[in-house]
């Protein structure tokens, strides 16, 4: 892996190395590869919330869909 430097600003630099310390990560190179892979998923997570508005519901989200959730959870949960 390639090394990138990124410059940026005092005020910027001085709340990674608060988080590096508050988060424990160690290093701010742990933190900016913590906070882009977070970053990436919050991506995902936002397209995946995306897609499952724009799709058409299957069956009514009642008590009844709720509870085969948990079902399913609990079945596949306790491996």
């Amino acid at each position: 892996m390639s090394d990138k430097n990124i410059p940026v600003p005092a005020w910027l630099k001085s709340i990674v190395e608060d988080q590096v310390t508050t988060d424990g990560l160690g290093t701010s190179n742990k933190y900016t590869q913590a906070f882009l892979r977070k970053s990436l998923e919050r991506q995902h997570l936002r397209g995946l919330l995306l897609q499952g508005a724009q799709s058409t519901p299957t069956e009514p989200v009642n008590n009844s869909f709720f509870e085969g959730l948990r079902s399913r959870v609990r079945r596949h949960g306790t491996k």
